[in-house]
């Protein structure tokens, strides 16, 4: 049995299956330190990236990249060279890369959407969700302004941590908990989780993994199993499959223990090691649901 990465001295955490969403790489909100630390104590057969990834959109206004966005870029990489299966699918903020679907980038496989086969047997969708976002889908105009409001509640999360880091304090997302106190939001988020797992159920399947609304989740609704893989930028938290079948959505920064990234994670090189080729069960594209 591999150890537990955060015990001392530790291999990687072995996984089946990992997915991550919405880094946002090229803003000041993305916990890349936090992620580097999570990517390099980790390893899968299969790493899905699903969505806003690059973050597109804040690069066009104000741009930002850090060494450490660098880092993440290249670690992920490595990983693709080193035998593990990624997927790329591209979320709203990375919509660009929409254009390049069917193409492989250094190893990474670009697909609209993707069919996800458990060990147990299980069939997930695999998507961004902003398809079934009505406000990206039909007012532009307002998901942009959203945005900039989200900015502000970001820059808030920020300085409020930093004061609770000065006070010996964990991270905690403020944004993530304001968030869950609008009913505006509940409301639109269990509409969202509603309208995927209909797509789900239509399309005959067991579940969906799905990121964009920035709140992990897993849970079964109706014998369909509803996962969000959360984001980089508020909770850092990750969905994975273990070896069984058995998903679970790890919260990084609050794993006991953990107080690399606090600290500022190391930015060294991802070692280099042979990994296992991934197994061969197939990662499906098909056809792009509506737009």
């Amino acid at each position: 049995m591999n150890a537990h990465p955060l015990d001392t001295g530790a291999e990687a955490l072995e996984l089946r299956t990992i997915w991550i969403s919405d880094l946002h790489l090229g803003t000041r909100g993305c916990k890349a330190e936090f992620l580097l630390d999570f990517l390099r104590r980790t390893h899968s057969q299969r790493l899905y990236l699903v969505g806003d990834i690059v973050d597109g959109w804040r690069l066009r206004r104000s741009p930002y990249w850090s060494h450490a966005h660098g880092e993440v870029v290249q670690t992920i990489l490595a990983k693709a060279r080193a035998g593990t299966s990624v997927v790329y699918v591209p979320g709203n903020h990375d919509e660009a890369l929409r254009d390049y679907v069917g193409q492989r980038f250094g190893g990474v496989a670009v697909l609209r959407e993707a069919i996800h086969h458990t060990a147990d047997g299980k069939r997930l969708l695999v998507v961004h969700g902003d398809q079934y976002d009505g406000i990206v889908q039909y007012h532009r105009w307002l998901a942009l302004l959203g945005d900039h409001a989200y900015c502000f509640a970001l820059a808030l999360n920020h300085w409020f941590n930093r004061g609770r880091k000065l006070l010996g304090y964990p991270y905690w997302s403020l944004s993530a908990f304001l968030k869950q106190r609008v009913k505006n939001a509940v409301d639109f988020i269990t509409r969202f989780e509603s309208e995927l797992l209909r797509e789900a159920k239509e399309r005959g399947l067991d579940g969906v993994v799905c990121g964009h609304i920035h709140k992990a989740e897993l849970r079964e609704v109706d014998g369909l199993i509803y996962a969000n893989d959360g984001d980089w930028v508020e909770s850092c938290t990750a969905l994975v499959e273990h070896f069984d079948g058995r998903l679970e959505v790890l919260d990084w920064p609050s794993l006991e223990g953990h107080r690399l990234a606090l600290q500022g994670a190391s930015t060294e090189p991802l070692p280099k090691r042979q990994r296992r080729r991934a197994a061969a069960a197939p990662v499906t594209p098909t056809e792009s649901p509506r737009t």
